[in-house]
């Protein structure tokens, strides 16, 4: 196809940035998850109140909004590009929907086994990081795996920001050669590229987690 000859760097530049906002989010949003996660099922009422705020406020507000804050309102306090500002609020906004999932897996987890660990003189965090947390993202997983994927198509909110990404170039190349159809064509079939191989390697290591049960 004579358009993705004549506009193929520029693509493979928008998918190169796509998958580095993906990658990062992913994990800065996982850790972050995870962490909030903990902190609303932790005997502390300070921590609990903490983590429920977090998790509401960033699951409730589009991610769009969340985007433009930091494109227009932290950006003017801190240094920040479009590709930081729409990477951050993916990480964020990610990161709430991430919390409930493995929040959900902890409470999974028999109970009975945290305190087996705590009788047996690990720590709640020890017993958190050996004994739950392990079981609690293999419960989690089928609904990670969707996080993941929803995570690297939302990524296309950089866009709005110039935030370099694969659909921002896209949007130039249509601009410039009125093919908007090929053009987003092209563009989706980058994101297969780069959801499905994520998708069936999710699906692989239910399958591993099965057999090791």
């Amino acid at each position: 196809m004579a358009l993705l000859q004549d506009n193929f760097p520029t693509f493979l530049q928008g998918f190169g940035y796509t998958l580095l906002s993906s990658i990062i989010a992913l994990v800065g949003s996982m850790i972050l998850g995870t962490g909030f996660a903990i902190m609303q099922i932790v005997p502390q009422k300070w921590a609990q109140v903490i983590g429920n705020v977090y998790v509401q406020v960033f699951r409730n507000i589009p991610l769009l909004i969340i985007t433009f804050f930091f494109f227009l309102v932290v950006s003017k306090y801190v240094k920040m590009s479009g590709f930081t500002s729409g990477t951050v609020a993916l990480m964020l906004y990610t990161s709430a929907f991430i919390a409930e999932t493995v929040r959900a897996g902890i409470l999974s987890v028999n109970s009975g086994q945290m305190e087996g660990a705590r009788a047996n003189g690990l720590s709640f965090a020890q017993a958190m990081q050996h004994i739950v947390l392990p079981q609690a993202f293999r419960i989690a997983l089928p609904s990670l795996g969707n996080q993941f994927i929803n995570l690297v198509k939302n990524s296309s909110i950089l866009a709005f920001v110039g935030g370099l990404d694969l659909m921002y170039q896209g949007n130039m190349v249509a601009a410039n050669t009125f093919d908007t159809f090929s053009t987003y064509i092209i563009v989706a079939i980058f994101y297969l590229i780069l959801t499905l191989p994520l998708s069936y390697y999710i699906q692989h290591l239910e399958r591993k987690l099965k057999r090791a049960l």
